[in-house]
């Protein structure tokens, strides 16, 4: 899906410690006809590919999960796209962590082999889906993973916001 790949370049390009950010899908030809402002950043676009529309005001939440139960969209919108950061750290780093969350978040945060990464994940309500995965450590446009797999349960969750 190419969408997906301009937008996690386009996002790529502000750099890392990027709040989750969100996009509406919505077909190129659909666009155009319901736009028609916006014919000059069109103009080279497949017809029956995707422009992404980012929604601004996304609120801060360390509860990801949460916040997409209560996004829902419109007819119009074909699909959708999220970027989030996460850090990932080898399997030995999660044990003996503080019971306290923020503790063992500053734990883990401060490890020595942790990676930082970001995702962004795509779907389309006709089931299509692509995951992208750049880790700050390789922070190069063609050093991003895609993959249909790699955030399996982010996959479900934007699916979900899709469904009528």
């Amino acid at each position: 899906m190419a969408a997906a790949i301009d937008t996690e370049k386009h996002v790529g390009k502000a750099g890392w410690d990027q709040p989750a950010r969100m996009f509406a899908l919505v077909n190129n030809a659909l666009l155009l006809k319901s736009e028609p402002s916006m014919a000059g950043q069109l103009k080279d676009a497949d017809p029956r590919g995707f422009s992404a529309i980012e929604q601004e005001g996304l609120p801060s939440t360390t509860d990801l999960e949460s916040m997409l139960g209560r996004v829902a969209w419109p007819e119009g919108v074909d699909g959708v796209a999220l970027t989030v950061e996460r850090l990932v750290v080898p399997p030995e780093a999660e044990r003996d962590l503080p019971a306290d969350k923020d503790k063992a978040t500053e734990a883990l945060a401060a490890h020595p082999n942790r990676q930082d990464v970001r995702l962004l994940v795509a779907v389309l309500r006709d089931g299509e889906s692509v995951c992208l995965l750049r880790q700050r450590r390789y922070d190069s446009d063609d050093a991003v993973a895609i993959g249909n797999d790699i955030a399996l349960g982010l996959v479900h969750a934007l699916k979900a916001t899709l469904s009528e």
